[in-house]
């Protein structure tokens, strides 16, 4: 295996030094400097877009309609909501193809303003860098690639996905390799993140995502003090989990974060919901933490029956998992991660290897090799309503320009080899 990725990464460097593949880049990299003021105002467009999770349809029906106005083929919207369309390469069809993606969907909810304020040189707006700056990046790219005449040797499969945050739980992706008609032809997937084009990520961080709704006979504070409380246990079950020891490499993570549930001030509930979120990128790790977490539960429960009068009745707790995001990664020698890291550092980006929980996820836990990168000219706030990016020309194009060349790149390794 060791032989086959050393040939496999000596035949893509063979290709990226091609005469004819730099002058294909530096067309498409002109074509898109070109383009700078177009790119700006539909990365504007499409942040006032509204796209909460589960309701992208707005987006979605627009990036369908930039596909086929571009001319790819294959337009679609699939059953998850995702949007696809197919760049040809040269090669005979049906055969191996490369995906680059980004998500739709932002982590805002319904009704948030999402309005563009520019100040300067910065956008700023909810979404505006995660994951749109990615999402318009994309359509730069096909734009460029189109105007240029670039060829690729595989077909590349552009995807916008949805679901890729929080309670989304990856379900576009997921759809993608596990039931769309492209699942058995994916060699190798890019997921476009966020705004720092330095960024390389080749680790998935692993969610697994709790409800449990801790459940009593409830009764007035006063008149049925004694009885067994759901809120004592939720708050045992907290206790407990804090106490628990986790490694610190590799770092795995726990949080209790959100909690719901009571009648009124003067009342012993009778439910009280506590969200969980337990994360690393060792599978076995991460399955130690939840099994721990749910004895946990199993133990507060008990406690609390035992504590107090359980006459009316006992403390439940129903357990219902919310989230269960896959870890995995790619080899840092794989040719994927190797090239990534030399793309961008030939455009003057200091690359580190990172582990985060993204669309690139799915295709690592099925062992698929997969990276998620950045592009644009750096940003921040992420999750929140004063989220920005910067669109300085030099720095916006500069970072656009390294995802495009990558783009390129592997869109000509010889995907055909096993």
């Amino acid at each position: 295996m060791a032989f086959r990725t050393f040939i496999a990464a000596l035949a893509f460097s063979a290709s990226l030094t091609a005469p004819a593949f730099a002058q294909d880049v530096a067309a498409a990299k002109t074509a898109l400097a070109g383009d700078y003021d177009r790119i700006v105002k539909e990365l504007i467009t499409i942040t006032e877009i509204p796209a909460p999770p589960f309701g992208e349809q707005a987006r979605a029906a627009y990036f369908a309609k930039a596909f086929k106005d571009m001319g790819l083929a294959d337009v679609a919207i699939d059953a998850e909501g995702n949007v696809t369309g197919i760049r040809r390469g040269t090669v005979a069809p049906g055969g191996p193809l490369v995906v680059i993606s980004a998500h739709l969907d932002t982590v805002f909810p319904k009704g948030t303003n999402v309005t563009v304020r520019r100040e300067g040189n910065t956008l700023n707006a909810p979404g505006v860098g995660d994951d749109t700056v990615g999402l318009t990046g994309m359509l730069a790219w096909i734009r460029a690639m189109n105007a240029a005449k670039v060829p690729t040797r595989h077909d590349i499969l552009f995807v916008g996905t949805v679901g890729e945050e929080g309670p989304g739980d990856l379900r576009g992706v997921r759809y993608l390799f596990t039931k769309s008609a492209y699942k058995d032809r994916i060699a190798g997937f890019i997921s476009v993140d966020g705004p720092d084009p330095s960024r390389i990520v080749n680790q998935a961080v692993g969610s697994k995502r709790y409800n449990i709704a801790f459940t009593g006979p409830g009764g007035h504070s006063y008149g049925a003090f004694g009885i067994v409380n759901p809120m004592a246990a939720m708050a045992d079950a907290v206790k407990r989990l804090y106490e628990t020891d986790v490694p610190a490499s590799p770092r795995t993570s726990f949080a209790a974060s959100v909690v719901s549930g009571g009648t009124s001030v003067n009342s012993i509930p009778d439910r009280i919901e506590l969200q969980v979120d337990m994360r690393s990128p060792d599978p076995k790790a991460l399955d130690r933490l939840e099994k721990r977490f749910l004895d946990i539960v199993d133990q507060a429960v008990a406690a609390e029956n035992f504590a107090r009068s359980t006459n009316l009745g006992e403390v439940g707790a129903e357990k219902t998992r919310i989230g269960d995001r896959p870890a995995g990664g790619t080899a840092d020698t794989h040719p994927l991660v190797v090239t990534s890291q030399r793309v961008l550092a030939e455009h003057g980006f200091q690359t580190q290897l990172q582990a985060s929980s993204t669309d690139s996820n799915i295709p690592m836990s099925l062992g698929i090799p997969a990276v998620t990168i950045a592009t644009g000219g750096g940003g921040g706030r992420a999750h929140s309503v004063d989220e920005y990016v910067n669109v300085e020309r030099n720095a916006f194009i500069g970072g656009l320009s390294s995802g495009l060349a990558l783009v390129v790149a592997v869109a000509n390794l010889d995907w055909t080899a096993k």
